[in-house]
């Protein structure tokens, strides 16, 4: 079994998205976990998971809806993006290796570009070339400024390009922050993530929510590197956030494995949106 957890740069129009999800679902064998749009983020994440092959169908005609609804030049969204589907990332999940999730991402960008004329970016573990590895490093304006691994042009013009990837498995947590200024939440994410000398593990964007008019750090939690124990860890982590500015809420985004859950429960039963449901038996 493989994982796919596809970001698209649509958040606001419900029936976009469900056109998106269903394409994704009418690929044989793929079954969809579920998805969640933010507006202020103007993105939706789905998740789904299958065999290699169902997987990587189901990613391909999620991207092709994708480029045929969403316009980036019309775009805007608190998010950094670049394409119209995003990132496409495939991880692998229980009797599956990371060697078959780079095949996946390899065979999902050529099936892309073939089909749709969207050129792709192979980022982390996929990655053709060392300095792409960091999403961060090609996924900015203007991109690297070299050629795209699958492609002849830069960038589809409405559609922008696909960033396809294969990663070990991640948790996506925001962290509401009962204040509006969006420097106080630059100012926690430069603290805590592990590029800035942080916690190991911890990758954090400090963004402005204009809906709730707040502050919010938002952050992805890489399970293979987060030290143990890991309800220490992550407990560490929030006060940390708290020592700079009050909490308001928490959110999970997507879902975690049952293995990283039952780590540390209290951490992620304060999401306001958690539910048993978010607890993936599969692990990676």
């Amino acid at each position: 079994m493989l994982e796919c957890v596809p970001n698209f740069s649509e958040g606001r129009d419900a029936v976009k998205v469900r056109a998106i999800v269903d394409a994704i679902a009418s690929a044989e064998g793929v079954r969809v976990l579920g998805w969640e749009s933010d507006s202020d983020h103007h993105r939706s994440v789905v998740t789904f998971i299958g065999e290699p092959e169902a997987v990587v169908e189901g990613a391909v005609r999620g991207a092709g809806k994708a480029a045929a609804l969403i316009d980036l030049r019309a775009h805007t969204g608190v998010h950094p993006r670049v394409g119209a589907a995003d990132v496409i990332p495939f991880i692998p999940l229980d009797g599956s290796t990371m060697r078959e999730s780079i095949e996946a991402a390899h065979r999902a960008g050529h099936e892309i570009w073939k089909r749709f004329g969207v050129p792709v970016y192979f980022y982390e573990e996929a990655a053709l070339r060392p300095e792409r590895r960091a999403l961060q490093h090609t996924r900015r304006a203007g991109f690297d400024g070299q050629p795209p691994d699958v492609g002849d042009i830069a960038a589809h013009p409405a559609a922008g390009a696909a960033m396809v990837g294969a990663r070990g498995f991640l948790v996506a947590y925001n962290v509401l922050l009962k204040t509006a200024d969006v420097e106080v939440a630059r100012r926690i994410a430069r603290k805590i993530r592990e590029s800035s000398g942080g916690f190991r593990g911890v990758k954090a964007i400090g963004r402005y929510l204009a809906s709730r008019d707040r502050a919010q750090v938002s952050l992805n939690l890489i399970a293979n590197l987060l030290d143990a124990p890991l309800e220490a860890h992550l407990e560490a982590m929030y006060q940390a956030i708290r020592a700079d500015a009050p909490i308001e809420a928490c959110e999970l985004i997507g879902y975690v494995p049952r293995g990283i859950y039952e780590s540390a429960p209290e951490f992620f039963r304060r999401a306001e949106n958690f539910s048993e449901s978010l607890v993936l038996d599969a692990n990676p």
